[in-house]
């Protein structure tokens, strides 16, 4: 487990979890599961460490070639046309 010390906007000591990262990469929405994140419970701050991030870009890279878990319909909304 890695220590990620306090928070830097709030100074709450931040927590180890499991969290879901969005990317948009080049107008396409990318879902990485599972990133060991540090997160703080205060004020939801989120941090990964250096070894997370170049995994991270790793799979942006090479995201083609990646096994996809599965693939999710998301749908979308314009706020100016939303009723109140």
């Amino acid at each position: 487990m890695y220590d990620y010390g306090e928070c830097h906007n709030c100074g709450t000591r931040i927590e180890e979890r499991r969290v879901k990262q969005d990317l948009w990469i080049k107008g396409k929405l990318l879902i990485v599961e599972d990133v060991p994140a540090g997160v703080c419970p205060q004020c939801g701050a989120r941090v990964v460490n250096a070894d997370v991030g170049h995994r991270i870009l790793d799979i942006i890279a090479h995201h083609k070639e990646q096994q996809k878990v599965r693939t999710i319909a998301v749908p979308v909304f314009s706020f100016s046309r939303a009723s109140a």
